[in-house]
């Protein structure tokens, strides 16, 4: 019985890995979508050859809009870089007021049935995604981050 929960624990300790900031994705082609809300949409394929971050986030998670100001820093201070933001908002009225409210300069498109969230293997948000010019996954970064610290920057410019 004792080996049985021992093994029980290590398997959920290694499926608990592929969510963490090394997912067994990276250093793969990132997962292809096209995803379109009525107003906005992407085409990852249509990118190939910038550096893309991918990142899931909702109206109503707080660490995801504490992160917005900084995404949208990056975006106008590195425009090399497409940033795609994907939301899994249900009610597109609260989605466009917040849009409309805080004057989003990055393109976000709202996907409430988790579609990309789900190819992606996103379990809690904000998570975001870096993929590199030829396409492939790179890194994963958990929880808010300041994407105009300096060690980010430097990161995505050797990119």
């Amino acid at each position: 019985m004792r080996r049985a929960v021992l093994g029980l624990g290590l398997l959920l300790t290694v499926a608990g890995c592929d969510r963490g900031q090394h997912p067994q994705q990276v250093n793969k082609p990132a997962p292809q979508f096209t995803v379109s809300d009525g107003t906005q949409s992407a085409d990852l394929a249509k990118l190939r050859g910038k550096v893309v971050l991918l990142n899931f986030w909702a109206t109503w998670c707080a660490p995801c809009i504490d992160e917005l100001p900084s995404l949208m820093e990056l975006q106008q201070r590195m425009p090399q870089v497409a940033v795609i933001a994907i939301s899994r908002d249900e009610d597109p009225d609260v989605y466009k007021r917040f849009l409309s409210k805080y004057q989003l300069n990055l393109l976000t498109i709202r996907d409430p049935s988790l579609r990309i969230q789900d190819l992606y293997g996103t379990v809690q948000i904000p998570e975001t995604y870096v993929i590199d010019r030829q396409g492939n996954l790179r890194r994963k970064f958990v929880s808010a981050q300041n994407w105009t610290s300096p060690e980010i920057m430097e990161y995505l410019s050797k990119l």
